[in-house]
């Protein structure tokens, strides 16, 4: 029997919707259940034929669980090592080689030294900063953000250089992004499910959290609707991400990706709305059982270029 296993958190609707999507296909010798994990053996094998991972990110002790489920021949859904070494200003400066609208972004040094760290430690980095040249660079409004994420905790529009010391000033020993703040008249979420489909959805971050994602989902134009499928299906490709959102904040015709490191997307229908929910639930699934199906063996080379590619 392939198992299929969804290691979630928080969420309420979606694990169990996915794991009742696939018990429901009735594919023979595929199952799927919420894993379930003890201490973990270094030699001590693993269950599952696949993973879906939506809580490693929060939780060290699960990132190094799937890790070594890897190592042992099981998919994971994300790649836990490419995850684990990725963060946005990186793939921003990707996505700018790849063709995608980028607006333009500077990573900042920490304000304040990371922990055992002195000013010693800061030998190589250039005091002080030429902050004319970054603001030049940036412009204003623009937007104060962790370089790696974080579920838009700290961040911060600014619209001059006071605006953004004071923020600044109290990001301690946080790596931060500047980046241009988009005035958008337009923006579309967008699911990518196995590098392969894409749902663009249209949203409303400045909207309440419960009423962003717009409803009735009024479709793009079709040049626009071409442009963020091909885009996000570049990203996703090149991340080697099977479950993922892009977002783009679109300006004057142009669709800036501006947020697609989300490997673990929001999918609470409370969130999402019904119709989105069925779609990510129905994809996800089965996308899962295509994988318990394949032929695919992570743990047959073990070199990090390999356990990075995947499969």
């Amino acid at each position: 029997m392939k198992k299929i296993g969804i290691l979630f958190g928080m969420e309420n609707t979606f694990p169990p919707a996915v794991v009742e999507k696939i018990n429901s296909m009735k594919v023979e010798g595929v199952t799927a259940e919420f894993v379930k994990v003890g201490g973990v053996k270094m030699d001590g094998g693993n269950p599952y034929r696949v993973i879906i991972d939506r809580i490693s990110q929060d939780v060290p002790f699960y990132r190094a669980y799937l890790k070594n489920a890897v190592v042992h021949g099981t998919i994971v859904i994300n790649n836990p090592f490419w995850w684990t070494a990725d963060d946005k200003f990186f793939n921003y400066a990707m996505a700018i080689k790849l063709g995608v609208a980028i607006p333009p972004t500077v990573l900042l040094p920490h304000h304040s030294y990371p922990p055992d760290t002195t000013e010693r430690s800061m030998r190589n980095l250039e005091f002080p900063l030429n902050w004319d040249d970054i603001f030049q660079y940036v412009g204003f409004p623009a937007f104060l953000k962790p370089y790696a994420g974080g579920g838009w905790k700290h961040v911060y529009k600014v619209h001059s250089p006071e605006e953004f010391f004071h923020y600044y000033n109290q990001t301690g020993d946080l790596c931060m992004t500047l980046q241009h703040g988009v005035e958008f008249d337009d923006y579309f979420r967008c699911y990518v499910v196995g590098q392969e489909k894409v749902h663009v959805m249209r949203y409303d971050p400045k909207a309440p959290h419960a009423e962003r994602y717009v409803k009735g989902n009024p479709a793009p134009s079709n040049d626009m609707g071409t442009r963020v499928v091909k885009d996000s299906l570049t990203l996703c490709r090149a991340l080697g991400y099977d479950l993922n959102t892009v977002e783009f904040a679109v300006e004057d015709g142009v669709p800036y990706a501006i947020d697609f490191m989300n490997p673990a997307p929001d999918a609470e229908v409370t969130s999402v709305g019904q119709q989105n929910f069925e779609w990510i639930v129905n994809a996800t699934a089965e996308l899962a059982v295509k994988k318990a199906l394949s032929d695919e063996n992570p743990g047959k080379d073990l070199r990090w270029a390999r356990l990075l590619a995947g499969g």
